[in-house]
């Protein structure tokens, strides 16, 4: 019999069963694979260390936030920019924001200069307030 390109014998059977053991280790492994690298992911891309302060207040409102992280690389709202790139994304940033305002965190071993650096680009871009992220420490402590 001889039916759309495809010949059958007498002594070929029709292999009623589908062998499951290869899907199954894909999955499995697939499965691993996806328990082991799911945990990286929902950490922190990069981690900051804030400076402490006793008057600390905590922030309300969700605004622009610009990180640095050692050794002195820049996030705009955990995307990674350049200082020259900065500048542009900010204004375009400060132009939708309703209340305009920028909240640098830096890590407490970046240099000053930097964060005057970015405290003036945030300026230049439009921002009207301007914050410095801290964590809340106790009294006396550094």
């Amino acid at each position: 019999m001889r039916r759309w390109g495809i010949t059958r014998t007498s002594k070929t059977k029709i292999m009623a069963e589908i062998n499951i053991t290869p899907l199954t280790d894909v999955v499995m492994v697939l499965l691993v694979i996806f328990m082991v690298t799911t945990p990286l992911m929902m950490n922190n891309a990069f981690k900051i260390k804030l400076p402490k302060a006793v008057t600390a207040q905590p922030q309300e409102t969700q605004t622009t936030v610009v990180s640095i992280a050692p050794p002195n690389v820049i996030y705009l709202n955990r995307a990674q920019v350049s200082i020259d790139d900065l500048k542009g994304l900010l204004t375009s940033r400060m132009a939708s924001s309703p209340d305009k305002t920028v909240v640098i965190k830096a890590d407490r071993t970046v240099m000053e200069g930097e964060v005057v650096k970015i405290l003036d680009v945030a300026k230049q871009a439009g921002a009207l307030k301007l914050a410095i992220a801290t964590e809340r420490g106790k009294e006396g402590a550094q």
